[in-house]
């Protein structure tokens, strides 16, 4: 290939590794053999796919190029026989000795006679040479090494094993170039050109005849002077404005004064072309490191995250705009009737809602106070005077500030994602954690010695998918810590003064922070310590908030300057520059403005004593709304989530909240709601985690921190606390006095409890055989019958019949069915190992669609029975090894995957008695297996809890992952895992005695729940609904719990008392399996370890379980994904 094709293929290959097109990279570049990617080697080797080794390899090299190649391959054959000798495949072994090996014998005969001689010894091992072979990972690791050197010592490979240093996206940058010169070189330019198509180049056509004057300074022949990192300076007559020198303030997006990194310009995503003539364009100048080990592009997602976070139509030069949706609401949705006032007692700094509660109020104060509102009924559900947990833990600097001044005042408080845990920001040093239970607890978690100074904001993030606390201060960082233990885990320094606001997020799998400074500064930071990704200012170079609208696809700020002027802004994130700036604030800002979004649609900000309110897609005022008088010159504000309420600050220490019409009959709904119970006790001494000190000793901290004066939004009045102790509540004479010192029982959002058998439909079916625990138990396809298999190889068939009771004869907790066995008493039996007893052995339990036959095993053969007269129609696969779990092909009843006890799936045709292939990626014997008729793949769980993904077109294995450990648990996972395809065949259900966990077709966690509270026990087992809406838990303690489906919500919790008649030995039982009725969706059966069965519905009084959540009840809160403290992994946005 020329040149210019070989540039052109890098290029190539630069975008389709950036667009995640991973097969069609790795075929390109072992079908032009420019760039040997040594990762994608290094993974084929290392899960043994030594077919697609050598065809890679192929592109390169062939095995008589030279010595270096012909010693690659035969170490890749010779590792390939090695391992078919070690699982004793003999044939598979002479196969390869024979096609693959012999080529070699011409060339070292002897050596090859050495290796045909290990076919003679019962383990390779005892040749000399072998004897230290170790087992399979490890020897292909040696060999990976030895590879690697043979592959850079060998010269066919110089100079194709490294990826030229491209900027990022350079591809789309040359296309963006040469469409702007298209522009700038058209005859007849207009002020908002568009283009339809790349494949025909552009052209204007004249307006109304009239021919347009020739661009004054663009030259086709001769050379245009090119500023560094952007494209020519474009005449005035041009749509697109001149380029900014990378010297101005806002010299590009992703520009930084970090001299140890270079700069690279990059272009903006291509042109959406719709720019008004008086937009400024900025380019933007990422940071790309010179060298990150393990990329194998420089492309990868950390350094080209700016390229992918293009969102909404830009006003900017942007090809891959997306438009917002059309404005569907109208002024009449915004919250601007006052419908509470409520009292705090002293002046409120911060707020935050719930974010599932939609009336629940978090509250901070300049006092250190934080409180909990129910504002629907008007009651203080919570409240914490401010309070060291632990003076002597505390760092020596805090200690002093202390001890100098008292006064202590909340920065700001957040919920968590999901509302199970909070934090707040104090204006000392301090963050302080506590966890709100679904029981009603509020309880202290953790209590962090953060910064030096202030903490001036916090807020919560998902970096690999583990829940932290982000917080800033005055010492001019930004934090990041483990939200379970209190560690640090990031720090980032770079800000020149305080820090005075985070906003964390996300785009696609890319994790990054904005923080903002009060000198202005704006930078971005990715999970790494490479330093800020963007360094330019804000309007207004003073306290500006940064954040997200709720779908997380736009980003707004706003901020005030020191002379009062206040800028609310919208950005272009591919640009980094300002995309719309909103009109309508006082010329002077008598404080710094506070702003918040809602719907995806509608801003709100607190100015001149009112709330001002802009529709997004417009820069003019929309509204105003001034609640009834009494806000201060700049009200903080806060929207609930469903933009339904607005919580605004009152000059007398009080909070407004303001509604729309679904607002106020929401809270008119809960106007007259009583809390049931009494509060708890005084919260028991325990163990806390240890207060963090992340600082050591500090010389002269008063250089480093920012005066009080300098952000008039965080002074609180001179009021003194005189002691580190609870503070005298007093000053809220108008708050029910219903709060203990140190827990708070929330009464509201109660979980419903089923404890006693008047709650529920339960029934023990009738059983005359003393069997063993049940450990498979399922429903017939036509939910007529109920068939369970007990420890002992024995199976029980429970059939409902026909009457008045039950016409239908489907089967019902109402009515006791028939223990069914055929007239000569035949018991339906599995075969069991001489080696093993039953009760030992694994077993497994699979039925046929038309409910006709069964196949099963208990540790021996597997058995096909007839279900109507329970005779053994056929025996296949005598152990060892023994099959552990049997599934149907859903498309083909004669095709059985079987798991195996020696780790293996067998694909078995039962019609033509033949194992059809092996599969192998497992370390431990398999316990589970799925299929999706949809994705056309098998999903495979073992002991060893891996999860793989196999195609079912050709047995291939796609993926594999190991299940997650719940954060703070000690040791590796280990026992059965289940898994089981939802309803849409695209989502599985994943089951470890640690955890329930939902993944999706490609092994990404998007939630999962740990046991805790209530439901602290491991658990046994776990089963969709029949319609997909629930999930239903077993625990070793005999509850069952019910979740939502969708969002692993406890709905209910089923105590075993509510199911087990009263005896002394009920508090050991516990289901083994549960099995769901086939039509009927709260319905369950539950395999007992004392071989019992029960049939359970709920009541006729309430048809569903958990009832219809009614909407005071709000949601149940869940848990983020690999967090002890919660239990679902998708994150909101944090701001």
């Amino acid at each position: 290939m020329s040149s210019l094709s070989r540039e052109l293929v890098f290029l190539i290959l630069q975008f389709l590794d950036e667009e995640k097109f991973k097969e069609t990279v790795h075929k390109l570049e072992q079908e032009s053999g420019f760039f040997f990617n040594m990762k994608h080697f290094e993974d084929q080797v290392q899960a043994g796919e030594w077919d697609e080794v050598e065809k890679y390899l192929c592109g390169f090299t062939k095995v008589e190029d030279n010595r270096y190649s012909m010693k690659i391959f035969f170490e890749i054959r010779k590792q390939k026989y090695l391992e078919a000798l070690d699982r004793h495949d003999r044939a598979k072994a002479v196969e390869i000795l024979v096609k693959d090996l012999k080529v070699f014998a011409s060339f070292n005969e002897e050596l090859f006679k050495e290796i045909t001689q290990l076919l003679t010894l019962e383990n390779f091992r005892q040749n000399e040479q072998l004897s230290k072979y170790g087992d399979t990972k490890s020897a292909r690791n040696i060999m990976l090494m030895e590879l690697k050197k043979l592959i850079e010592a060998n010269p066919l490979f110089r100079d194709k094993l490294t990826f030229p240093p491209f900027k990022n996206s350079r591809l789309r940058t040359l296309i963006n170039q040469s469409l702007n010169w298209q522009h700038q070189l058209c005859k007849n330019p207009r002020p908002n050109p568009d283009i339809k198509t790349l494949f025909t180049d552009h052209t204007c056509a004249p307006n109304n005849g009239a021919r347009a004057p020739p661009p004054t300074n663009s030259s086709i022949v001769g050379p245009i002077p090119k500023p560094a990192g952007g494209f020519p300076p474009i005449g005035s007559h041009s749509p697109f404005q001149p380029v900014v020198s990378p010297s101005s303030a806002i010299a590009g997006w992703m520009s930084s004064t970090n001299p140890s990194l270079p700069h690279a310009a990059v272009a903006a995503a291509p042109p959406s072309l719709v720019q008004p003539p008086t937009a400024a364009q900025y380019l933007k100048h990422p940071r790309t490191p010179t060298s990150v080990p393990g990329m194998d592009y420089q492309s990868n997602d950390t350094e080209h995250l700016m390229k992918r976070i293009r969102t909404g139509q830009s006003d900017e030069v942007s090809f891959s705009g997306a438009t917002h949706p059309p404005n569907i609401y109208s002024q009449d949705d915004l919250p601007r009737t006052v419908a509470r006032t409520l009292s705090q007692g002293s002046n409120v700094m911060s707020m935050d809602f719930h974010p599932q509660q939609q009336t629940i109020l978090l509250v901070g104060t300049n006092v250190g106070e934080i409180a909990i509102w129910e504002v629907g009924s008007r009651e203080r559900l919570a409240h914490k005077p401010f309070k060291v947990w632990d003076v002597s833990a505390c760092s020596m600097p805090l200690q002093t500030a202390l001890m100098k001044d008292a006064i202590i005042s909340v920065n700001r408080c957040i919920w968590g994602p999901d509302g199970s845990i909070l934090g707040v920001a104090f204006s000392k040093h301090i963050v302080q954690i506590y966890t709100y239970s679904p029981t009603g607890e509020l309880r202290q978690h953790l209590e962090i010695d953060a910064h030096i100074g202030g903490v001036n904001d916090i807020a919560f993030a998902h970096p690999n998918k583990q829940l932290c606390i982000v917080t800033c201060g005055d010492d001019k960082t930004i934090k990041v810590w483990d939200a379970v233990a209190g560690r640090r885990q990031y720090i980032f320094e770079g800000h020149e003064t305080p820090v005075y606001s985070v906003c964390p997020h996300y785009k696609e799998n890319i994790q990054f922070i904005f923080s903002t400074a009060i000198d202005g500064k704006i930078k971005a930071w990715l999970y790494d310590c490479l330093g800020s990704r963007v360094d330019y200012d804000a309007p207004g170079l003073w306290c500006t908030t940064m954040s997200y609208s709720a779908d997380g696809t736009r980003l707004f700020s706003c901020g005030t300057s020191k002379e009062g002027d206040s800028h609310l802004v919208e950005w272009n994130e591919s640009e980094g520059a300002i995309k719309r700036k909103y009109s309508g604030f006082r010329k002077r800002s008598l404080g710094v403005v506070q702003f918040d979004t809602t719907r995806n649609r509608f801003l709100a900000a607190g100015d001149e004593f009112m709330i001002k309110f802009w529709d997004m897609d417009n820069t003019n005022l929309l509204t105003t709304a001034e609640a009834e008088g009494g806000l201060p010159a700049s009200p903080r504000l806060r929207f609930n989530k469903e933009g339904s309420l607005l919580a605004v600050t009152t000059s007398d220490n009080g909070i407004k909240i303001l509604a729309n019409t679904d607002g106020q009959r929401l809270v008119r709904m809960l106007e007259s709601r009583t809390f049931e119970g009494t509060r708890g006790p005084s919260e028991p001494i325990n163990t806390k985690p240890p207060i963090v000190n992340a600082l050591g000793p500090v010389g002269n901290v008063s250089t480093a921190l920012a005066s009080p004066l300098d952000r008039p939004d965080r002074i609180p009045p001179q009021v003194s606390i005189v002691s580190l102790g609870p503070m005298d509540s007093s000053r809220t004479p108008d708050v029910k006095p219903r709060v203990t010192e140190e827990v708070d029982k929330v009464k509201s959002w109660r979980l419903p409890d089923i404890v006693d058998s008047a709650q529920l439909k339960a029934l023990r079916l009738p059983d005359t055989m003393t069997t063993g625990k049940v450990v498979r138990l399922i429903y017939t396809n036509s939910g007529l019958a109920v068939l369970a298999l007990a420890s002992n190889a024995v199976h029980k068939l429970w059939k409902w019949q026909r009457t008045e009771r039950n016409p239908s004869g489907k089967s019902t907790a109402s009515v006791a069915p028939q223990l069914w066995q055929p007239t000569n008493g035949t018991l339906m039996t599995n075969d069991v190992s001489d080696a093993n007893p039953a009760e030992e052995s694994a077993a497994c339990i699979a039925l046929s669609k038309n409910d006709s036959y069964v196949m099963s095993a208990s540790g021996g053969k597997v058995s096909l029975f007839n279900m109507m007269t329970f005779k053994v129609m056929t025996t296949f696969m005598p152990p060892p090894p023994a099959a552990t779990f049997l599934a149907f092909h859903p498309q083909d009843n004669n095709i059985i995957a079987i798991g195996m006890e020696d780790t293996t799936i067998q694909i078995y045709n039962v019609r033509i008695d033949e194992v059809k292939t092996k599969l192998k990626g497992h370390q431990k014997r398999i316990t589970g297996l799925a299929f999706s008729q949809t994705l056309n793949i098998l999903v495979s769980s073992a002991a060893d809890v891996q999860l793989c993904v196999w195609s079912t077109d050709g047995w291939e294995k796609r993926k594999s992952k190991f299940i997650q450990a719940p954060a703070g648990r000690s040791g590796p996972l280990v026992g059965e895992t289940k898994v089981q395809f939802h309803n849409d065949q695209i989502h599985l259900l994943v089951v470890h005695e640690s955890q329930i966990a939902i993944y999706d077709s490609k092994l990404e966690c998007m939630r999962s729940w740990y046991p805790r509270d209530a439901l602290s026990t491991p658990i046994s087992t776990a089963i969709y609904s029949c319609d997909g809406l629930l999930v239903y838990t077993g625990f070793c303690d005999g509850a069952v719990g019910v979740f939502d489906a969708d969002s692993l919500r406890l709905r209910c919790r089923i105590a075993s008392s509510a199911y087990i008649p009263s005896s002394p030995a009920s508090s050991s039982v516990c289901p083994m399996v549960i099995a769901a009725h086939p039509s009927e969706p709260n319905q369950i059966a539950l395999g007992m370890s004392d071989g019992a069965v029960h049939v359970v519905e709920p009541s006729d009084t309430e048809p569903k379980w958990g009832g219809l959540l009614p909407q005071e009840n709000g949601n149940l809160p869940s848990i983020p994904s690999n967090s002890a403290l919660n239990s679902q992994s998708s994150e909101q946005p944090p701001r």
